[in-house]
């Protein structure tokens, strides 16, 4: 699977005007196949959105780079991550800063991250199961926020 992340970075990821080495890096070790149902692993390095269950998708992998290089992360930021989904997101994004909290609203996928993350042990990442709209107050202040999630607007409490 290295070398499907590899070639993932090379032709998908790499093309699009990801340059960032920490994002490309973070990439290439994060096992995407590890985040999508069995059914669906052989799609795992093919940049396209997935099914991940509840009618939510993973993002396809030049998303996932562009949106965390566009965030600009740095080691000692803290990230708010709203939309865990499978959980994806959050690990790249764990493997670049000092902390990340993920929020999600829907169960099933909240429960189906916990077991996905649990084998990567990453101590900088704390899964919140509720309803984002909110943020995660009680852990603020943070440095960043990202939003894999769709909405009219943006809600004040993210601001």
């Amino acid at each position: 699977m290295t070398s499907l992340r590899e070639r993932m970075v090379r032709e998908d990821i790499e093309p699009g005007g990801v340059r960032d080495p920490r994002v490309l890096e973070s990439m290439r070790t994060t096992p995407r196949h590890e985040f999508v149902p069995p059914a669906q692993r052989h799609l795992a390095y093919v940049d396209m959105a997935l099914p991940i269950g509840e009618t939510q998708t993973i993002s396809g992998p030049f998303v996932v780079a562009y949106m965390t290089e566009h965030l600009e992360p740095k080691p000692t930021d803290r990230v708010l991550e709203i939309g865990t989904g499978c959980g994806y997101q959050a690990a790249v994004l764990a493997r670049l800063v000092g902390e990340v909290i993920s929020i999600e609203r829907i169960r099933g996928l909240h429960d189906q991250a916990r077991a996905n993350l649990r084998p990567m042990r990453l101590a900088n990442l704390r899964l919140v199961f509720g309803d984002g709209q909110m943020g995660v107050p009680q852990a603020a202040p943070y440095d960043l926020v990202i939003a894999a999630a769709a909405g009219d607007s943006i809600p004040t409490a993210w601001l």
